[in-house]
């Protein structure tokens, strides 16, 4: 990495901490109002990478010549619906209901950008919620205000101690950044 000055291209602290977990220097650089819509058709695997590289392409026509940007996008799907972020409260509720006492994925597209190359991969991790009951799930919306994560949750809080029954992936790509695989695609760029 000592020929790149590396960006992470968001504004999540949770992302920002898990990046600097991997002892490596980086900025932090956030553009505004990128448009993360994707084809109605697309397949449900493909969404977050998708979303990752139009992030990407966002900075692209910006980036100095010695810059890497780090685009990533999480999402959780459960069956074929793709929980986004929550509207509200009551959005909220209505995810952690239907996540519970089931199996969901959680997929993390990034895409490593640089002038002239670009990489782009997937993780998937399965997540599996015990069920769940309406007080638990009201205490955490109203407390947590997990309003910013993709399906409603998020797995280094209360509602992962208490909730989270089984894992089969990578934790930190459930957070939101698979450092590992971030790690080993950048010691091979």
């Amino acid at each position: 990495m000592n020929n790149y000055r590396l960006i992470l291209a968001s504004n999540s602290p949770r992302r920002k901490e898990l990046l600097a977990g991997l002892d490596i220097d980086f900025q932090v650089r956030v553009i505004d109002g990128i448009d993360e819509s994707y084809p109605a058709d697309l397949p449900t695997r493909q969404i977050a990478e998708y979303i990752s590289q139009k992030k990407a392409a966002a900075y692209r026509e910006s980036m100095a010549v010695d810059e890497l940007v780090i685009t990533a996008d999480t999402i959780v799907v459960l069956g074929d619906e793709v929980m986004g972020k929550p509207h509200d409260e009551a959005d909220a509720c209505r995810m952690l209901r239907e996540l519970s006492g089931k199996t969901h994925q959680v997929i993390t597209g990034v895409t490593l950008t640089t002038r002239e190359r670009q990489q782009s991969f997937s993780v998937l991790t399965d997540v599996t919620f015990k069920t769940l009951s309406d007080d638990e799930i009201h205490y955490y919306v109203t407390h947590y205000r997990p309003f910013d994560k993709a399906g409603s949750y998020g797995i280094q809080e209360w509602i992962g101690y208490i909730g989270v029954t089984a894992l089969n992936g990578s934790y930190f790509n459930v957070m939101g950044l698979p450092v590992q695989r971030i790690y080993e695609a950048l010691r091979t760029f």
